[in-house]
């Protein structure tokens, strides 16, 4: 198996990494930083192509995805499934022109830099009839959260690419797979001033997420609890979702993205 990973450096990319080359995949995992990436790789058993790739490289970059996807596929051929994991949080507020350059940058990787992910993989997956291209969002792409519209708003365009990725795919044998997450232990849940239901440690994420993968699931809420939180914030009429949540903890602003 060969398994390209953005996002790969911690979290649950990293687990993600772990679990595949547990399995006997081969790599490529890609990550702005390149020692913790090196780090990885040298914990993981060997993969065969010369063993896992590392690019190291910001996902908002187009660029810089072509060329480690053009040379993933020159040295271990097409992937069998590639996982757009990476993704940036941070509290925005809509009323202040500072927080602006924020949004800006939290749609870049979370929406934009996901699809600059898959894009490369396409034409080779249909090609060869088979497949799996993986969208990370998140229950937050539900409903929009107050102090999080960047991060809401982003996984939702996430969640809605994916959807209409799917239709464009559909019969071609490549299944689009959007997994959202409920809350995950991760550096980047690790910032959040406020409590959060049913956490799931990372490498237990990683496990239930490969299964959704292996299904080739079109959509699926992890933990399961978050499932049915997520069915009733779709129910919640507009006054008793804005009166419950106006005052509900939030992401802190001004976060290193």
């Amino acid at each position: 198996m060969r398994v390209f990973i953005t996002g790969a450096s911690s979290g649950i990319g990293a687990a993600l990494a772990r679990h595949y080359a547990q399995a006997g995949a081969t790599l490529g995992l890609a990550a702005r930083r390149q020692r913790q990436l090196s780090e990885l790789v040298a914990e993981l058993p060997p993969g065969l192509c010369g063993g896992h790739a590392c690019y190291a490289l910001d996902v908002a970059d187009a660029a810089a995805l072509q060329a480690a996807a053009s040379d993933f596929i020159a040295r271990c051929g097409c992937p069998d499934i590639v996982i757009a994991n990476a993704g940036v949080s941070v509290g925005t507020l809509a009323d202040d022109a500072g927080d602006l350059p924020a949004l800006r940058r939290v749609f870049e990787v979370n929406a934009i830099g996901m699809a600059q992910t898959l894009q490369p993989f396409i034409a080779a997956m249909k090609a060869r009839g088979s497949g799996r291209l993986v969208g990370i969002a998140s229950v937050a792409g539900i409903r929009g959260l107050p102090g999080a519209g960047a991060y809401s708003a982003s996984k939702a365009a996430t969640i809605a690419y994916l959807e209409a990725l799917r239709g464009e795919l559909r019969g071609s044998g490549v299944k689009v797979v959007t997994i959202a997450p409920g809350y995950i232990a991760t550096p980047m849940t690790a910032a959040n001033p406020y409590p959060m239901p049913f956490l799931l440690p990372a490498d237990a994420a990683a496990r239930r997420f490969a299964r959704a993968i292996e299904r080739g699931s079109s959509y699926t809420v992890i933990p399961w609890q978050m499932g049915v939180v997520a069915k009733l914030l779709r129910l919640l009429p507009n006054p008793l979702f804005d009166a419950l949540f106006a005052r509900a903890g939030r992401k802190p602003r001004g976060l290193d993205l």
